[in-house]
């Protein structure tokens, strides 16, 4: 879903990421705040006022988002749900849960968590919105707050429209997967609900482009595709989840990995190992014992007229619960450890012996192969 990632700062622990993507987003809005929205409402501005006023409604907004997902994150860690950070692109922001919620009533209430933080943020800048008018605040002051007041309204509405993945389609796919049991049914279900909404607003943006309005129109085919994508994703990580849970990492294990001595030189190394194979990665053994891993990350580090000096043994990455599993954790723990590692491959390890190792593609290729034979996927 996303591309290039910057980290801004953290809140309660979490990170707060950004996607190079908004940066298109805080110059369209605020172009728009600008030489549109505000010149609309409040007539004979001088025009930098204007663009102040616009600035203060982008941040405004980045913060409204912001707050509104870190009220899923804040809720969804209560539930014990891990949550890798909060990132905001360009159609809004999400909080990166590593797992589905445990059970419907967690989902009800992860997924209203949102709405219910822009609810508050809406009625509290109206409420400010009202006193400053009566009070006699500046223009641009309560311009601002009015704005903050409508835009958090239209994405509580918006939002809560039954298309999963926007919250309205969490919270019926909740409600489907209390009465059915079937979190597959359920998620299958209100995702073909999103895609249609997606679907639905592609056509509204066309039969705009036709009518001349060029931005609006690509606006809502874009915010279309990106919902039928996020459907269809959304069911695809459901299914992932129910297959790979179920399989234990032993399953996907290569039994004869290409495994090194610590005493290797490192010149060697690259030259018959790393050339040779093309791996980024090689297990380390002595006899029978496992002692942990290099990787050619680690050789990048040592100068290059070093290299026929220098041996395996002086860049080890010692066996750890960061790139070790044991052959009876399911796959999907496996799979969620590399995503978080940036580790493509694990090495799979008992009572010290190396038993193999178990990649990302072998992975990806089972489930590519399930589901073409199975469609297990939408």
């Amino acid at each position: 879903m996303f591309g290039k990632r910057l980290e801004l700062f953290r809140a309660f622990g979490f990170p707060i990421r950004v996607d190079l993507s908004w940066i298109v987003v805080a110059v369209l809005v605020t172009w728009s705040l600008a030489d549109g929205f505000f010149p609309g409402f409040y007539q004979d501005l001088p025009i930098p006022t204007y663009w102040w006023m616009a600035a203060a409604g982008t941040l405004g907004l980045f913060t409204s988002i912001v707050l509104h997902e870190l009220s899923h994150a804040l809720v969804a860690q209560r539930f014990g749900l891990r949550i890798r950070g909060i990132t905001l692109f360009i159609f809004g922001g999400v909080a990166e849960m590593e797992t589905e919620p445990p059970d419907p009533i967690s989902e009800f209430v992860v997924a209203l968590a949102g709405p219910l933080a822009s609810i508050i943020i809406a009625g509290s800048c109206f409420v400010l919105y009202l006193s400053g008018s009566m009070a006699s605040w500046p223009i641009p002051v309560v311009g601002v707050l009015y704005f903050l007041a409508m835009i958090n309204g239209l994405l509580v509405v918006f939002n809560l429209l039954p298309a999963f993945p926007l919250d309205g389609g969490r919270v019926l796919r909740s409600a489907l997967w209390q009465w059915r049991g079937d979190l597959s049914w359920a998620t299958r279900l209100t995702s073909s609900i999103g895609s249609a909404f997606g679907f639905a607003l592609i056509a509204l943006g066309v039969l705009r482009l036709v009518q001349g309005s060029v931005i609006g129109g690509l606006w809502w085919v874009l915010i279309g595709l990106f919902l039928r994508n996020a459907a269809k994703l959304s069911y695809q990580g459901v299914v992932t989840h129910r297959l790979l849970a179920a399989q234990p990492v032993s399953r996907f294990v290569d039994p004869s990995p290409i495994t090194v001595s610590r005493a290797l030189p490192l010149s060697d190394l690259v030259e018959h190992y790393i050339y040779r194979h093309r791996h980024d990665m090689f297990p380390v053994v002595d006899a029978d014992r496992l002692l942990g891993m290099v990787s050619t990350a680690r050789v990048k580090q040592v100068p290059r007229e070093e290299w026929s000096r220098q041996s395996v043994n002086t860049i080890l990455e010692p066996a750890t619960a960061a790139n070790t599993v044991g052959p009876r954790t399911s796959a999907l723990d496996a799979m969620r450890q590399m995503t978080r590692t940036s580790t493509p491959t694990l090495m799979v390890a008992e009572a010290g012996r190396l038993l193999g190792t178990v990649s990302l593609p072998d992975i990806a290729k089972y489930l590519e192969l399930r589901a073409d034979l199975e469609g297990e996927t939408p």
